[in-house]
């Protein structure tokens, strides 16, 4: 099959309607909304003109802005290794993705080999890029999937899970930030998100009331028993409820009392950054990487896996270490976990859980053997 590809490209390339090269001004270039346009037969207007900006805001909030990065990170280097090829990204050509996948997964050039998932992500970015301009991947094609099904099958391997971050550790985490008022916002972003099982994008998009900020993805309700979490997540509208606990030190609503209150913030983002001073609250919104960094310098103060050499513990754990850590820790029945984390099935939920019972259920004895 992939002895002809090349030939089938060109005949496929000869056949196919002349379409714009590259550049700047070609309509079917720009991914983010702006291609979206009047069809040819209508007049514009005012009105229609006002029409084609809302639709193409919508169109560029229909994914996360990290998404957006990852997907034109992708066209962009396929559209590089496509010059290299001395050919055209438009129109998809399943001969020339193929060949593509290949490339990625053999690491024949001078980049290395990619993971089996960095491939599938990279060929899910190319079919919305091809989507935005207007033209349909079709993954199916023998080309693809056979390519993909074959690469699955030599290279796959078990994914690298992040270490959880458990109870103990958590508390040795906050214990060495101090009390002024980026340690108060910090101490909160960690106990916040650690009992919420929130994703790091979750915790800094978070405003103070519905509506504060165009830019928020959801906001927070404080009461005498815990605090409500209205999130806009991955998979839609979830609601997380952050009980007390029984301790003021460690209490994630407390913590977040106290950097609200000290910071004065009544309105807009929650989490922002503090002068250099660290003794006023700034407008502006941290950067989920903030979490990430937050995460591995808390780890390495607080002595966690200090037996490892410091490169590799900080390799160990990441924001998502915080999701795991709910997940291994909280010893309830699964579903209010899997509730809790926002996922559709116990199955996903269990793939976070470092450590849990695997045998409380014996099907061999319940079988009779």
């Amino acid at each position: 099959m992939l002895s002809g590809m090349s030939k089938n490209h060109e005949k496929s390339s000869s056949e196919a309607p002349i379409t714009p090269s590259i550049n700047e001004d070609n309509e079917r270039d720009r991914p983010d909304g702006e291609a979206l346009s009047l069809p040819s037969s209508v007049a514009g207007s005012g009105a229609l003109d006002r029409l084609v900006e809302t639709a193409r805001d919508y169109a560029r909030a229909a994914a996360s802005e990290n998404t957006l990065k990852a997907y034109a990170k992708d066209w962009a280097h396929f559209t590089r290794w496509c010059r290299m090829k001395g050919t055209e990204p438009l129109p998809p050509s399943p001969e020339m993705i193929g060949l593509y996948l290949a490339d990625m997964a053999s690491g024949s050039g001078p980049s290395p080999a990619l993971s089996v998932s960095t491939i599938d992500r990279r060929l899910s970015g190319l079919a919305w890029n091809y989507a935005q301009r207007g033209f349909t991947l079709d993954r199916k094609n023998r080309h693809i999937a056979t390519v993909l099904a074959g690469i699955k099958r030599k290279h796959a391997r078990p994914p690298v899970q992040k270490e959880a971050i458990l109870a103990e550790d958590i508390l040795a985490m906050v214990a060495t930030l101090p009390f002024d008022l980026r340690g108060l916002r910090d101490r909160a972003i960690l106990l916040l998100g650690y009992a919420g099982g929130l994703r790091r994008s979750e915790i800094v998009s978070l405003d103070v009331h519905k509506d504060d900020t165009p830019d928020s993805d959801g906001w927070i309700e404080i009461f005498d028993q815990g605090a409500l979490l209205t999130l806009n997540a991955k998979t839609g509208w979830r609601e997380v409820e952050i009980g007390r606990g029984s301790k003021e030190q460690t209490c994630p609503v407390r913590a977040l009392e106290q950097w609200l209150h000290f910071a004065k913030i009544d309105f807009g983002p929650v989490f922002v950054g503090t002068s250099r001073d660290g003794k006023r609250a700034s407008e502006t919104r941290l950067n989920d990487k903030h979490v990430a960094r937050l995460i591995k310098r808390t780890v390495l103060d607080a002595g966690i896996r200090s037996k490892l050499p410091e490169n590799e513990r900080l390799a160990l754990f990441s924001g998502h270490s915080l999701r795991a850590g709910l997940a291994s820790s909280a010893e309830v029945d699964e579903r209010y976990v899997q509730k809790q984390l926002g996922h559709a099935s116990a199955e996903m939920t269990r793939r976070y859980q470092r450590r849990r019972d695997r045998f409380r259920v014996n099907l061999t004895k319940a079988a009779g053997l």
